[in-house]
């Protein structure tokens, strides 16, 4: 059988037990035959616990213990201290990320999973769960980069609203973070104009208030694939971002102005205000003298300050970016097309971003889609027609 442990208690009194036998002329064999040890382990027990008290040895015993739990305690924190060492700097702000900063410390120290889960803040749950995407995550990521390659530049928002309008129910964190995975970027533009303000206070540019309150107009420069230069007249709504018009020609006049304002006038009738910069084809006279009769009132912007006509501005540099830059005429008839092709889907799909992406002039009727939790944009007839743009 084995030994008995006895406590520091229990070996004091036994000590005891010797020495009276001792004080009674007895010898050390008989006082260890007595308290049923040997004499090796009397003499061990004297030599640890001659001379002690029973409350000195509850004593010593509990300081032996806080000794113990403070060293372990030491241990502890020199091993959480190596652990957050070894681990990735920065912050773990991802599930993800901290697995793999988990897996990365456990194949260099040789600690519990358990144990670094803790130091970590991540729960062995997470831990152990084999990471599964959803079962319509290649499907949308397929058709993210399809819109992506046919609206070049359109970000990952503007594309989230085209997702909406295909049916996929989704927000925009999970397009972004699909946008930025799969290396999709659109480059930096060049950083805003602050608008003019007068001593007043007051802004020059007047607001529009209502759909037809102010139309704005402007020329935009293109060349066809023989070097030749063409105009483009663009006429927009400032309130509904609408697009108006676009008339494409070799060379525009005054006389063009009037008569793509005369046929605007006789569909959509005119407008309170037209803003315009100081161009020969906007201040002509007789330009001046028909808008007066007609009861449209001009604003002519500060001459060097494009920044007045700012909403006009802006649409030219969507033009340009989204079309312009990226196709090539071989004709002015094909210029036409496309271009006309491109108004068409501003209007009625390009989601704008003033608008809570939402197009300027959606269609009113448009097929009934199911409200599903995912979408196939080669189901969609309508994106299909506008994958010839570009």
């Amino acid at each position: 059988m084995p030994s008995k442990k006895h406590k520091p208690e229990e070996i004091i009194g036994k000590l005891r037990e010797v020495e009276i036998v001792l004080g009674q002329g007895g010898t050390t064999a008989e006082g260890c035959r007595r308290i049923g040890v040997t004499e090796q382990t009397y003499y061990r027990w004297r030599k640890e616990y001659g001379g002690l008290k029973v409350d000195q040895a509850r004593r010593m015993k509990d300081l032996e213990k806080e000794n113990l739990r403070l060293r372990r305690a030491v241990s502890d924190l020199t091993l959480d201290k190596l652990i957050l060492q070894e681990a990735a700097k920065g912050k773990l702000l991802s599930p993800a990320r901290r697995r793999r900063c988990i897996d990365q410390v456990r194949s260099v120290m040789l600690v519990s999973e358990r144990r670094i889960c803790r130091v970590l803040g991540q729960h062995r749950s997470t831990q152990r769960k084999v990471p599964r995407g959803a079962d319509d995550e290649a499907a949308l990521t397929e058709d993210i980069i399809e819109l992506a390659k046919q609206y070049g530049r359109y970000g990952y928002r503007r594309v989230t609203a085209l997702l909406h309008a295909a049916g996929w129910t989704v927000n925009h964190k999970r397009v972004e973070r699909i946008w930025r995975r799969e290396g999709l970027k659109v480059p930096q533009r060049q950083p805003k104009r602050g608008r003019l303000w007068l001593n007043d206070g007051s802004c020059i540019r007047l607001r529009p208030e209502y759909a037809g309150h102010v139309w704005a107009y402007d020329f935009v420069e293109g060349r066809t694939h023989d070097g030749r230069k063409f105009r483009i007249l663009t006429i927009i709504d400032e309130f509904s971002r609408e697009c108006l018009a676009l008339i494409v020609a070799r060379k525009l006049n005054h006389e063009d102005v009037l008569a793509a304002l005369a046929e605007l006038f006789f569909w959509r009738g005119p407008p309170a205000h037209i803003r315009s910069d100081n161009g020969s084809e906007f201040i002509a006279g007789e330009v001046q003298k028909w808008l007066g009769k007609i009861g449209v009132k001009t604003l002519y912007i500060t001459p060097g300050s494009p920044w007045e006509n700012g909403y006009n501005e802006s649409f030219n540099g969507s033009l340009r970016d989204e079309l312009l830059n990226g196709e090539i005429f071989y004709s002015l008839v094909e210029a036409r097309v496309l271009i006309e092709a491109w108004r068409r889907h501003y209007n009625t799909i390009r989601p704008h971003s003033s608008l809570g992406y939402r197009p300027p002039a959606p269609e009113t009727t448009t097929p009934p889609w199911p409200a599903s939790g995912s979408a196939s944009l080669h189901l969609r007839p309508a994106m299909a027609k506008e994958a010839i743009m570009h």
